[in-house]
């Protein structure tokens, strides 16, 4: 078994031992291979990378300079050229040469690490010819666009514009002498600089042809046509009116710029650099975008602003103008000065409705102002026969169904009769007859038109109008006081005039939103049209304006009183004078606001004013007497002249009125309006009384004289004028 295994394994080992002796046979020959490569191939290998590197950098050396020479080359024929069309005049390939003659140096300039000094010199020389040839086109340019301004400094005048000329080459045989005008104007293009020139143009046009048309109706453009030159001029005419119509400025304009097109401007940029964007651009569209923003807005503020009606009724009538404005609109875009776009102009047109709210609401709150910074003291009488002007409105639905509910009267029997036999005067919720200043009642009327002008217009214009009606009033209640502040101070007439103001304006105010609350919008009707509840205000301005006059008069009085002394020592003659002076200068003051509230202020007001001013004079006059510790019989009698003298002339301020026979009944009814007058009276009652009189007076507390002094006070009056007795303690005892 063993041999058997022994026989079949020697085989396997001869033959890996044949594999390994020929394993270790390869590894030497490998082993030699590899000593050759390394010290045979590796070097010659090395030295062909090297070889082959430096080849490589000579190539792309050489490459670089060719392609540098090339650009040199390219440079040098465009700048010949250049030359050659320039002298021939032919602008557009003369500034393509020159735009080719950049872009090469451009490539040349643009190589990093290869830095030629040349460049530099070949960069002076293309900026040298370009500015060269820009002068040959700046030359041209003026031939064809001749520009005869005023020398006047005040280019803005109507006498420095009228003078003002453009002449524009026309076309045709002038080719023959020089360039056509697209030749000129693409060269421009070209060289990138046709902006800055139709800039420059484009606003010398705006200056001295377009916007004078529109400013001054007066101009009238005149067209020429002469041999080889069109020329526009001005012609002066009487305008009939202060601003010309839209239509009228729309055709001015559109004459300029149809010999603008037709003559300068109708110039496609074809022929420019592919680069350029605006390829299909006519000159006249960038002409039209540079100057058509400044254009419209001028058209909008000195034409179209004017334009706006400023009634409701002649609203209808602006159609023509949207007309004229599209019309106009459409002319410019068919000579490519506009795109196809809706311009501002036509939107502004367009939107007439909210421009004339706009204009008119500005109109009113204007002429508002204008009439509250006016003077107050222009007066106009109003009565309550005064005949208002008042818009006539129609009676809301509801009146017809109020007349047919009215009871009618029982005549069967005339015992039987309900209705009530008192009626209410007709002038009861009339204001009462005063004076007030003639701009309050213009302002007024301006309210009533403004809101019967809101009732024939659209909504927002009719709720625009409302509130500019309601802004009139505040603009009131804030203006006048702050304006005329320093006169109504001062002047007792206008506070009167004032005060007079605010309740009329109070007066319509309580019911000026109610007579049109059936005509204005929807919106209105539900309750905010309304002004009401601008009426305690009104008549808080003009009280209080009015009191503090009242005020200054009273403080004036009892400064006057001050110097009498305190009406002590009438006996001294020194003191009564002082007094007298003071009565005196009393009632002269009195009697001058009399004069100057007469026929200004309502009968009852007056009377009221003037009651109180004379109450305050008595008052003081009461006070100082009862304070009087002795009064001897000269001085009760002297005491009691004087406030005769206040009795008698005290009346006589009370002149509401212009006629005098009228003013009687008021001056009767003075103790209803001084209610110190019985107190005053009797007073001098006890300045010319004996004691047993006094107590007559007193009545144990019942009579006249207790009604108007206190028992203090009639004691300290009894112990003033008597010595001490036993009859003025008697009399003393039984006032209590």
């Amino acid at each position: 078994m063993i041999n058997k295994k022994y026989n079949e394994f020697l085989p396997s080992v001869q033959s890996a031992e044949d594999l390994v002796s020929q394993v270790d046979g390869l590894c030497g020959n490998i082993d030699l291979l590899k000593a050759g490569i390394e010290n045979e191939v590796q070097r010659d290998l090395n030295v062909a990378v090297a070889e082959f590197t430096e080849l490589k950098q000579q190539l792309e050396r050489d490459t670089l300079v060719l392609s540098i020479l090339k650009k040199l080359q390219e440079f040098d024929a465009a700048i010949k050229e250049y030359n050659a069309a320039l002298l021939e005049k032919k602008y557009v390939a003369a500034a393509q040469q020159l735009e080719k003659a950049r872009s090469s140096l451009k490539t040349l300039e643009s190589r990093k690490g290869f830095e030629l000094k040349i460049l530099k010199a070949l960069g002076t020389e293309l900026t040298v010819q370009t500015q060269n040839m820009l002068y040959h086109l700046g030359e041209e340019w003026q031939k064809l666009a001749v520009w005869k301004l005023p020398p006047s400094k005040e280019s803005s005048s109507l006498e420095s514009v009228r003078h003002s000329e453009l002449h524009l080459r026309t076309g045709g045989e002038e080719e023959i002498a020089g360039p056509p005008v697209a030749s000129v104007l693409q060269a421009f293009a070209v060289l990138g600089e046709l902006r800055t020139k139709l800039k420059i143009f484009g606003q010398l046009l705006l200056k001295y042809i377009l916007k004078p048309l529109i400013l001054y109706p007066s101009l009238q453009p005149v067209t020429e046509e002469q041999p080889d030159v069109f020329v526009l001029r001005f012609k002066f005419e009487e305008p009939d009116l202060d601003h010309s119509t839209p239509m009228e400025v729309f055709d001015k304009i559109k004459l300029i710029f149809e010999v603008l097109h037709k003559y300068l401007l109708n110039v496609p940029l074809e022929q420019a650099a592919e680069e350029e964007k605006e390829c299909r651009v006519t000159l006249a569209e960038l002409l039209g975008a540079m100057i058509w923003e400044e254009l419209s807005d001028c058209l909008i503020q000195n034409c179209l602003v004017n334009s706006i009606p400023t009634n409701s009724s002649k609203l209808e009538q602006y159609i023509e103008v949207i007309k004229s404005t599209e019309e106009f609109e459409k002319a410019l875009k068919n000579m490519q000065f506009l795109k196809g776009d809706t311009t501002d102009l036509l939107k502004y047109a367009r939107n007439v409705n909210s421009h004339f709210a706009n204009k008119k609401c500005q109109d009113v709150i204007v002429a508002a102002r204008n009439l509250m910074t006016s003077e107050i003291h222009n007066t106009v009488k109003i009565t309550p026969d005064s005949c208002v002007a008042l818009p006539r409105l129609p009676d809301p639905e509801a009146g017809d169904q109020l007349k047919m509910q009215k009871p009618s009267k029982l005549l069967h029997n005339d015992t039987m009769n309900l209705e009530n036999e008192t009626k209410l005067s007709q002038h009861t919720f009339s204001l009462p007859a005063c004076r007030i200043s003639s701009s309050v009642e213009k302002l007024m009327e301006l309210a009533y038109q403004t809101l019967l002008e809101a009732t024939a217009s659209t909504d927002q214009c009719c709720i625009q109008l409302f509130y500019s009606v309601r802004n009139i009033f505040q603009l009131f209640y804030d203006v006048v006081p702050t304006y005329h502040k320093e006169n109504l101070q001062k002047l007792p007439q206008l506070a009167a005039i004032h005060h007079n103001n605010c309740m009329y304006i109070a007066h319509h105010l309580l019911t000026l939103g109610h007579q049109f609350r059936y005509r204005l919008t929807n919106i209105l009707c539900d309750g905010a049209a309304t002004f009401v509840d601008l009426v305690p205000g009104f008549r808080r301005l003009g009280m209080e304006c009015f009191l503090a006059q009242m005020r200054v008069q009273k403080g004036e009085i009892l400064e006057r009183l001050s110097s009498a002394r305190n009406f002590s020592n009438m006996d001294d003659e020194e003191n009564y004078c002082a007094a007298n002076k003071a009565i005196r200068q009393v009632l002269h003051q009195l009697k001058r606001l009399g004069k100057v509230w007469q026929d200004v202020l309502p009968v009852n007001v007056y009377c009221k004013a003037m009651g109180t001013l004379l109450n305050t004079a008595l008052t003081e006059i009461v006070t100082r007497i009862a304070a009087l510790e002795d009064i001897s019989a000269e001085d009760a009698d002297r005491l009691y002249s004087l406030c005769r003298t206040m009795v008698e002339e005290g009346p006589q301020v009370f002149t509401p009125l212009p006629e005098d026979d009228k003013n009687k009944k008021y001056q009767e009814e003075v103790p209803v309006y001084v209610q110190k007058w019985m107190t005053f009276k009797e007073l001098m009652i006890i300045l010319q009384a004996n004691l047993q009189e006094i107590v007559d007076q007193w009545a144990d507390g019942k009579g006249p004289l207790a009604a108007e002094f206190s028992a203090a006070e009639v004691k300290s009056l009894i112990r003033a004028l008597f010595q001490n007795t036993e009859r003025r303690a008697a009399a003393l005892a039984k006032i209590k």
